[in-house]
């Protein structure tokens, strides 16, 4: 192998930080240094990985290619030593990522748990409500809600969450329970800009198991909409593992319970096919696991 770790390393971090003179602080080196380790590693691959202008530094086709490789060989060698050090007690950052609902309400409320329990693995959340690319943002672990999309992911199965309608006392009372699921065109529903498969309410209807809505206020983030039902401004249909808190402390009330249909949306933990899974995140799931039973 011609390529080194350093070489690797140097890439990675020209990448995250920015421009040479970033990476050279981060890495404790010259900047003329980390431009040298560079040209070397380009001489050795007989390819140009970055253009560079006087302004930034943008990858070529070759070395979008290369420093994705890159990432998952810096990620195994870090899980190897990580195998290696900890002797059975997991270690080390943790980068997770999943939408805000998720980490609200699935995440957060047991991280003191968690951190007693593992008190040597480091945390860093971070909440994307569209799917991004885990290799490139440096993710370890994300949990996706409902159907996965990307087959370059391995998925591991937490569940699922089933769906349902509610709305807030406040709002019953001023505008009253709908009796069927026709009174829902007399309502407020409160519904998704995206995905709009969200927008297809779990009900029985016109012979099939689904009712199409046409929100009244319409937001992108599942947060937000449940934000808006407990503050009484219409119905929403919600999965349960946000709604726990709200559904024990009454500050929602589900509606049309005998017309709804038991649909669940799936919840996986999912990374990178290529990339071995470490010892943290592998505890990390088995744990958030264990939660979502309560949900």
């Amino acid at each position: 192998m011609k390529t080194t770790i350093d070489e690797l390393q140097t890439l990675i971090t020209i990448i995250d930080k920015g421009s040479i003179t970033a990476a050279s602080e981060e890495l404790n080196q010259t900047a003329s240094g980390i431009s040298r380790t560079l040209a070397r590693l380009e001489k050795k691959l007989g390819v140009t990985l970055l253009r560079r202008t006087t302004r930034k530094l943008d990858l070529t086709a070759e070395g979008e290619t290369f420093l994705k490789q890159a990432r998952e060989i810096m990620q195994s060698l870090e899980n190897a030593e990580e195998s290696v050090k900890s002797k059975g007690t997991p270690s080390g950052v943790l980068r997770i990522d999943s939408a805000s609902p998720f980490v609200l309400h699935a995440i957060t409320p047991y991280l003191e748990e968690f951190t007693e329990l593992y008190p040597q693995v480091s945390l860093e959340l971070f909440s994307s409500e569209r799917y991004i690319d885990l290799l490139e943002n440096r993710i370890d672990v994300a949990f996706r809600i409902g159907n996965l999309r990307d087959s370059s992911l391995h998925a591991v199965s937490l569940g699922a969450s089933k769906r349902r309608l509610y709305a807030s006392p406040k709002y019953l009372k001023k505008h009253g329970t709908p009796k069927s699921v026709e009174d829902l065109q007399n309502h407020h529903l409160l519904g998704f800009t995206d995905p709009r498969e969200l927008n297809h309410w779990p009900l029985r209807f016109g012979g099939g198991t689904s009712y199409v809505v046409k929100p009244t206020t319409a937001a992108s983030s599942g947060e937000t909409i449940l934000h808006l039902a407990r503050n009484g401004v219409g119905i929403a249909c919600l999965s349960d593992f946000m709604t726990k808190v709200d559904r024990d402390a009454g500050t929602l009330t589900q509606i049309l319970q005998g017309a709804t249909v038991d649909v669940r949306e799936a919840i996986h933990a999912v990374y990178y096919k290529n990339t071995q899974l470490s010892h943290r995140a592998q505890v990390f799931i088995k744990f958030i696991k264990s939660k979502l039973k309560d949900i």
